[in-house]
């Protein structure tokens, strides 16, 4: 089982939250959602998704990436229907990345652009690639990284859960050594904090921090950089 800590914050400039995020260390999943729609449709979208792959998790005889994945699946299909018969949630989406701990390792899926990082005895590294025009069309066209951070383009994902038949599910199976930690994040941080900026506060203070301790610093180091999205962070802990 990893130590957990999950944290949200509605950033400086938005009026209200779209993020949303669930840890369930019993059962090894840790799930985090990025909300997109216009008026509360963003808050309906992120929770609707995480908590139908809880749902589907918890009710399946076996945890594993297939069980990850169909649970994924549903998500979208679930999103998708609720826009279809509410006018009032037409064109609504959400970014999700879920982790699911099984003996073999840390299972994780994602859509979008929300992240997972690891830190360990190799460094600090994305585990995720980010679903995005500027990931997998403006980068390979050779545009340059000052030239991406601006380009009008730089907010469009390519892929997003309920608002893409069919859905492109990123997969992942990372093995976690002891010690080491798993980043999620939404773009409110990785969108404003380079990654030298995230390691360095991972990394922890001269006497130590505990796991809120670096969810609180994280959030208070993209709001000190303006915060002009939502930020929410989830950290887990492997331990011996």
């Amino acid at each position: 089982m990893l130590e957990a800590v999950a944290l949200s914050d509605q950033g400086c400039v938005r009026g209200n939250n779209e993020d949303y995020c669930l840890i369930k260390p019993e059962l090894g999943l840790y799930l985090l959602a990025d909300g997109m729609g216009g008026a509360r449709a963003g808050e309906r979208a992120s929770q609707l998704a995480v908590n139908t792959v809880a749902e589907v998790v918890l009710e399946a005889q076996h945890r594993d990436s297939q069980v990850l994945l169909k649970a994924v699946e549903e998500a979208n299909r679930r999103v998708a229907e609720a826009a279809h018969s509410d006018p009032d949630l037409e064109g609504m989406g959400t970014t999700l990345v879920v982790a699911l701990e099984t003996g073999e390792g840390l299972f994780i899926a994602s859509v979008g652009d929300s992240r997972a990082y690891l830190l360990d005895d190799s460094g600090f590294r994305a585990i995720t690639e980010d679903q995005t025009w500027v990931n997998e069309v403006g980068r390979p066209l050779g545009l340059d990284e000052n030239s991406l951070r601006n380009h009008p383009m730089r907010h469009v994902l390519t892929m997003a859960i309920g608002a893409s038949a069919p859905l492109t599910v990123n997969y992942y199976c990372v093995p976690l050594k002891v010690g080491a930690l798993v980043l999620i994040s939404s773009d409110g941080l990785h969108g404003v904090l380079e990654a030298d900026q995230i390691e360095r506060i991972l990394r922890g203070g001269p006497y130590g921090w505990t796991l809120e301790d670096i969810c609180r610093r994280l959030i208070e180091a993209a709001k000190e950089a303006g915060g002009p999205d939502n930020i929410t962070v989830i950290l887990a802990r492997k331990s011996g």
